[in-house]
């Protein structure tokens, strides 16, 4: 590759770029039930199921696949939460060379209504507390076969049967099926770097996800450049100690990246979490001896080490590496969690980029408020929102745009936005950013979600980072809201800490010393909570949808 600037600031084991191993991507798991076959590959509630185990039941499962006339390139989809049979289903149908499609569980009928028919699922798998949702989908699309697991099946008692489970005619029982396979073999077909292995669908503004279609070669390179970007401290633990924790949901991109493959290609063993709730994951870290590898999302973080409980924990003797992506992470909260003394580094990506593409190095130089610099292999440009391909100079802002071996294939049968989005191999991220003269980015914000107020564009990622040094702030989401006079202008809606106070005059004076007037909230609302997507990200869009129902009303 090309010299660029920020490749001098690579950490000192990494090249500039990398041949990556040409194998499909369910072949981590086989390298990982090969060389460490009786470690755990989860711990789920304190059972243990080793990766020879979890391979075994996913061979299994690929056979019950074919038997059902599973074929290369079908849709299977995956309806769970971050349980051993999530990852037995993933693999089972990268096995079968079939297309695993994430559906997030919270989904509604409408939605996985829409998506099941979008995607034409030849074969979908859930929860018990998924059955309702997806027997009332059934009534208005047509799936040919559909599987269900309790999330008690693994945990070491006894499992369900489909009679406990009370599935509804026509389902079939996950762990039934498996046991009843007997000849368990290896489909033998072949799969190629770039047959699609995934579609992932991502978080549109209006409207219905678009699916991001990911190949083998994506899901592969991907993987292995996380695993190499961190190795300088994670393989400085033994194989045999080496543990993920698994908070990051796997049917998101970031979960399934940078958790379930990472921790195949490093045989480390993942603690997985459900759901995220303050006080029971508490609990769990604290009886965890050490975590290798704690990916995370900075909504987590900042409950994590605000907790009451986190300094008696010691978190530096207990993580050895943090990793925050899915949303810019404030810049208090790095330096929080760098009083703590643990190490962290922040990153960036998309569905579309197979959730990465640039980070902090691990050793290397770090910039506030930068997420780093381009991983290898992959080619940044920043280019005028306006026309989309004229380069902007150096600390000016401009659309991120990349190009990656990671880079999706295109939108699952959506040539329009796919053609709009993709352009001569490089795709439009729709993130504004600046390139230092080092070549460290910098987002400024969401194209869609920036403020134009009295002809000022203004960047509400600027009034978060203020509005989170507030000691009394928990969290913060600055929007535009319609205004009659100046366009738009900003409301913060603000949760405060436990404990704290502060009124709205307090918060504006505050933002008053620290933002250009034009910057500064008109109003704010306090709310005990606010909008998250299922990996925990701030969902600024559903705030600013809420303010548009209003004046509409």
């Amino acid at each position: 590759m090309e010299e660029r600037i920020w490749h001098k600031h690579y950490d000192y084991h990494l090249n500039t770029e990398y041949r990556f191993p040409r194998i499909p991507a369910g072949d981590l798991l086989n390298q990982a039930a090969s060389t460490s076959p009786d470690k755990a590959a989860v711990n789920y509630y304190g059972n243990e199921i080793s990766f020879y185990e979890i391979k075994h039941k996913a061979m299994a499962l690929s056979n019950v696949f074919e038997e059902l006339g599973v074929k290369k390139g079908d849709r299977v989809g995956i309806h769970m939460p971050n349980m051993p049979e999530y990852i037995i289903s993933y693999y089972a149908a990268l096995y079968i060379g079939a297309i695993a499609v994430n559906f997030n569980p919270l989904y509604t009928v409408d939605e996985l209504t829409q998506l099941i028919r979008l995607t034409r699922i030849n074969t979908f798998i859930t929860f018990d507390m998924g059955i309702p949702t997806i027997d009332q989908v059934r009534k208005n699309v047509e799936i040919p076969n559909v599987i269900a697991a309790s999330v008690f099946d693994s945990t070491g008692g006894d499992k369900s049967t489909a009679e406990s489970m009370n599935l509804p005619e026509g389902w079939l029982h996950f762990h039934t099926l498996i046991d009843n396979c007997k000849d368990v073999h290896r489909i033998r077909l072949k799969i190629s770097m770039d047959d699609p292995a995934m579609i992932q669908f991502t978080g549109g503004t209006t409207g219905i996800p678009k699916g991001a279609l990911l190949t083998h070669r994506a899901l592969v390179s991907a993987a292995y450049l996380s695993s190499l970007w961190g190795s300088p401290i994670t393989e400085k633990v033994p194989v045999e100690k080496r543990v993920t924790m698994g908070l990051l949901p796997f049917f998101h991109v970031y979960g399934n990246i940078v958790v379930m493959m990472w921790s195949m290609i490093n045989c480390s063993t993942m603690y997985l979490v459900p759901r995220f709730e303050i006080k029971e994951f508490m609990d769990i870290l604290d009886a965890i001896e050490h975590i290798t590898f704690f990916p995370g999302v900075p909504t987590m973080f900042n409950a994590i080490f605000n907790h009451p409980r986190a300094k008696e924990m010691k978190l530096d003797r207990k993580i050895g590496l943090i990793n925050s992506g899915g949303a810019p992470i404030p810049t208090e909260l790095i330096e929080q969690m760098k009083d703590f003394g643990v190490n962290t580094s922040e990153g960036w990506g998309m569905s579309e980029t197979t959730s990465i593409g640039v980070s902090n190095p691990i050793l290397g130089l770090k910039k506030v408020g930068s997420i780093g610099i381009p991983i290898p292999g992959v080619d940044i440009k920043l280019v005028s929102p306006d026309d989309g391909v004229t380069e902007v100079p150096v600390g000016e802002p401009g659309e991120l745009v990349i190009k990656a071996p990671f880079v999706m294939k295109e939108y699952w049968e959506n040539p329009e936005k796919t053609v709009e989005e993709l352009k001569d191999g490089w795709l439009h991220t729709g993130d504004i950013a600046k390139m230092d003269e080092d070549g460290y980015i910098f987002i400024v914000d969401r194209k869609k979600d920036m403020i134009i107020a009295g002809g000022y564009n203004i960047y509400p990622r600027d009034i978060d980072e203020v509005l989170f040094t507030h000691p009394s702030v928990a969290e913060a989401v600055a929007v535009g809201v319609q205004d009659d006079y100046r366009g738009e202008t900003v409301k913060a809606f603000v949760v405060l800490k436990e404990g704290k106070t502060a009124t709205e005059k307090e918060l504006i004076d505050f933002c008053k010393k620290k933002l250009a007037i034009y910057k500064v909230p008109k109003t704010v609302e306090f709310r005990d909570e606010l909008p998250k997507s299922a990996v925990g990200k701030l969902l600024r869009k559903v705030l600013r949808a809420e303010e548009e129902a209003k004046k509409k009303s």
